[in-house]
């Protein structure tokens, strides 16, 4: 089992296909996701990775949480959240999750919070048919009727339907499809709708109802921390003997 991802719902666009058909896709960004530890089954009793992406001003972030981010020699993230993995498919700390950890074509799972729609009546939160709209019934077409309460139980039951706040639900979308990734720009297209308002959090997991493509990378696909300050200084000897 893979690690998953964090990612920020930027928004709702669409791509053309070769054969001229367009795709309704959602733009993902991964905001520099990086493991920031490792949960291990000695000292935890589970296999997990922490994960962190986003980016937050030190003066906000308490001194504990500092301490932590030192740790991993990571800059504070906004958004925190841990992802079951197996022994098998650790990352290393402080590596960052690029978006190219899934492949075109594969299914995925995401997971994000749905919009607030505030106090909503019965009709809209459940789908109630209402009352009839004719004869027999005065200002009154949208109430959900009787509740069944009457003197045996001579109470309502929990998590009876009726009128209340809707939304903010952890909502989970399986099977989405990954239509493009971007590696450099760390954007993830995803086939379809995600839950959540646009600039929310949300994480992607591969799909457990469908099978994973033969060439996925596993562990993951993921560029340590000391890679691009080499690169960068292999690169500065060359450009100066061409300039010689």
């Amino acid at each position: 089992m893979r690690s998953g991802v964090i990612a920020q719902k930027l928004g709702m666009t669409r791509v053309f296909t070769e054969a001229g058909d367009h795709v309704p896709v959602t733009v993902l960004k991964l905001g520099k996701c990086q493991v920031l530890g490792h949960r291990t089954k000695d000292k935890n009793g589970y296999v997990a990775l922490q994960l962190g992406s986003g980016t937050r001003k030190v003066n906000n972030v308490p001194k504990a949480e500092r301490g932590n981010f030192a740790i991993a020699k990571v800059e504070p993230k906004r958004k925190l959240a841990e992802v079951r993995v197996s022994d098998d498919a650790l990352i290393p700390v402080g590596a960052e999750i690029t978006a190219d950890h899934f492949a075109v074509g594969q299914f995925v799972d995401v997971t994000g919070t749905s919009i607030g729609k505030g106090f909503a009546g019965g009709m809209k939160r459940w789908h109630f048919g209402g009352l009839r709209a004719t004869h027999g019934v005065s200002v009154s077409h949208r109430s959900i009727g009787s509740t069944g309460g009457r003197q045996d139980p001579g109470k309502t039951f929990k998590n009876k339907k009726m009128p209340g706040h809707m939304g903010v639900d952890r909502v989970t979308t399986l099977n989405l499809k990954v239509v493009q990734t971007d590696v450099e720009r760390g954007l993830i297209l995803v086939e379809g709708a995600v839950p959540g308002a646009k600039g929310g959090w949300i994480t992607v997991r591969d799909a457990i109802k469908k099978p994973a493509p033969k060439d996925l990378p596993k562990p993951g696909k993921f560029r340590l921390a000391e890679e691009a300050p080499a690169a960068k200084a292999d690169e500065a000897p060359a450009e100066k003997k061409e300039g010689a």
